[in-house]
């Protein structure tokens, strides 16, 4: 059996449905015999990181690892930021990448290059990867592959890269198939099970602080009965922003550098904290960690590194959630818990009080009210796919998630560009179904090329592009410290009308700026006659709309900018 007939084979085997590529030299065995034996879904894009982004959306979505494949030299490095993209957010995926022949490996020879776009790919990959291979022994193919799927999608998902020399991928093997060994998982401590239970029980002030991990350990089902039992409300991190509905008694907001001025809050107020799939990092507590030390704090992790890593004092319970789940499940099978009432009280007032809509008074349309209007009329989308930037915050503080629709976002790796593509691997896990990209108009011109792919592929991606004509957040971050000296960062009217480039794509696209067109535009986008199409709405923002509430440089996660009473917010 050829090696890339194998391969091809393998992938069906694994369920994998699509696999995304831009086609170069090196990788021709392997897609010539994806087309030739398989009935794999193969996605051109324009751009290898487009094709890893791409990747990572699907893998999001189905659970499964996403395929991206790409040509040596330019190809493989191309893929470097999709890859950590992944690797920093937990995605299971497995990049594949052609390599030059065999015998044009320069080996330990004290030159740079022997073949032509040869490319050390392997070391250059291994810091953002759980793992990293290349194929020397044909005869190895059937080994790294069953490993590459098990290590990618056991533990803390992450990706692998598989880096195939072009002649070994057209020689003939016989393979032998074998099943992968079982994942084998951490014991839980019943007497620290049984301590959570009576802290629960007894807290006043409880919160859940949901991640990633939620998703990623694919225990969505089981988290929704956990809170259902324990009836302990539930803040989230930028990543798992989609693990509770919008309108769930039990959902307070979503905390961090740009959080909820409510949510920092009850954060900072409460008397017990359980963290579930999140690592604590600098972006979800700000630099000032010694106020969440003072109170019990349960942090649950398959990763024993990240806890106790910048938040101390924390109980360790290191296991998959799915595990974490079914012993609680168990311990408390007997157990009965309460809403605690006087603090859920307390949290809607002090929502009442600073209300996202009101942290900005801008010109024109106020993105948080847009945000709002988009997602209350948007329940035909099956997910959101925001990019980097203030527009990403924007949609963290008041996207109006329902049950069954997902976000995407770039946490991690924070990588401009990514939602465009990454719309595309979602929309395709989704069978299609319609799919909302929120970009920034900085943002979209990283991978603009794609939209050649959203039409080739008649995909109903709706792009949202909130064009304030600037980097937004740098731009802030310049009228802080830089005296408004916008090196870099403000184009005004010079930035493209992305309404027009859309047009020249063959989308059909509008643009609005008045608060007065937002419901209208929102109604075009689902109307009938569009709904299964590709479109662009373009926003015009303000260039001088900032991005708040913020954290305040040096101040705890409960302080942030602008410093203005509740009263005095309410009454703008």
């Amino acid at each position: 059996m050829k090696v890339s007939d194998f391969i091809a084979a393998f992938l069906v085997k694994k369920g994998i449905k699509s696999v995304f590529e831009l086609s170069g030299g090196m990788i021709t065995h392997i897609l010539d015999s994806l087309n030739q034996k398989t009935d794999i879904n193969i996605i051109t894009m324009h751009h290898e990181q487009a094709a890893a982004f791409a990747a990572e959306g699907y893998a999001r979505v189905t659970g499964l690892p996403g395929i991206a494949l790409a040509t040596s030299g330019p190809g493989a490095t191309n893929l470097l930021t999709g890859i950590g993209s992944c690797f920093f957010d937990s995605t299971p995926a497995i990049f594949i990448t052609g390599q030059v022949n065999r015998h044009e490996l320069k080996g330990d020879r004290g030159i740079r290059q022997l073949g032509f776009q040869e490319t050390d790919i392997v070391s250059m990959a291994t810091p953002i990867t759980k793992a990293c291979f290349q194929v020397i022994d044909p005869n190895d193919i059937p080994t790294i592959f069953e490993r590459a799927f098990r290590i990618a999608l056991e533990g803390r998902p992450g990706p692998v890269l598989i880096d195939i020399p072009m002649d070994v991928q057209r020689i003939q093997i016989e393979p032998e198939y074998f099943q992968t060994e079982k994942e084998e998982c951490s014991e839980i401590d019943s007497i620290v099970l049984g301590n959570l239970i009576e802290e629960i029980k007894k807290a006043k002030r409880p919160l859940i602080l949901a991640g990633r991990g939620i998703k990623a350990s694919n225990s969505q089902n089981l988290f929704d009965q956990f809170i259902e039992k324990t009836q302990v409300p539930v803040i989230t991190t930028l990543l798992g922003l989609d693990v509770i509905n919008y309108d769930d008694v039990l959902r307070v907001g979503f905390i961090g550098s740009y959080g909820n001025r409510w949510a920092n809050i009850a954060f900072g107020e409460s008397d017990l904290l359980i963290v579930l799939g999140s690592r604590l990092d600098i972006r979800q507590t700000g630099a000032d960690t010694k106020f969440i030390e003072d109170r019990k704090i349960y942090h649950i992790d398959c990763e024993k590194a990240e806890i106790n890593n910048r938040v101390k004092g924390c109980e360790a319970i290191v296991t998959n959630l799915n595990v974490f789940f079914d012993k609680f499940g168990k311990a408390a099978s007997k157990s009965s818990f309460a809403l605690p009432d006087a603090w859920m009280n307390h949290i809607r007032d002090l929502k009442t009080k600073s209300p996202d809509i009101k942290e900005l008074s801008p010109k024109g349309i106020n993105p948080n009210i847009f945000m709002h209007s988009l997602s209350s009329q948007s329940q035909k989308a099956k997910a959101y796919l925001a990019d980097v930037g203030s527009h990403q915050m924007w949609a963290a503080q008041s996207l109006e998630i329902g049950k069954d629709q997902h976000f995407l976002t770039s946490g991690g790796m924070g990588a401009m560009g990514f939602s465009l593509p990454a719309s595309i691997g979602a929309c395709i896990a989704l069978d299609k179904k319609p799919v909302v990209v929120l970009i920034g108009d900085g943002c979209m011109q990283l991978n603009i090329q794609e939209l050649q792919t959203i039409v080739r592929n008649k995909l109903p991606i709706k792009i949202v592009v909130l064009n304030n004509r600037t980097l937004g957040m740098i731009r802030q971050f310049q009228d802080s410290y830089f005296e408004s000296r916008y090196q870099s960062t403000y184009w005004g009217y010079d930035a493209p009308d992305f309404e027009k480039v859309a047009i020249a794509y063959g989308i059909d696209a509008k643009t609005i700026e008045n608060p007065d067109e937002i419901t209208n535009a929102v109604d075009w986008l689902w109307n009938h006659e569009n709904e299964n199409k590709p479109q662009l709405l373009q926003v015009l923002i303000d260039p001088h709309t900032n991005t708040y509430p913020k954290i305040a440089f040096g101040r705890p996660i409960t302080e942030m900018e602008p410093f203005a009473k509740p009263i005095a917010m309410e009454s703008t």
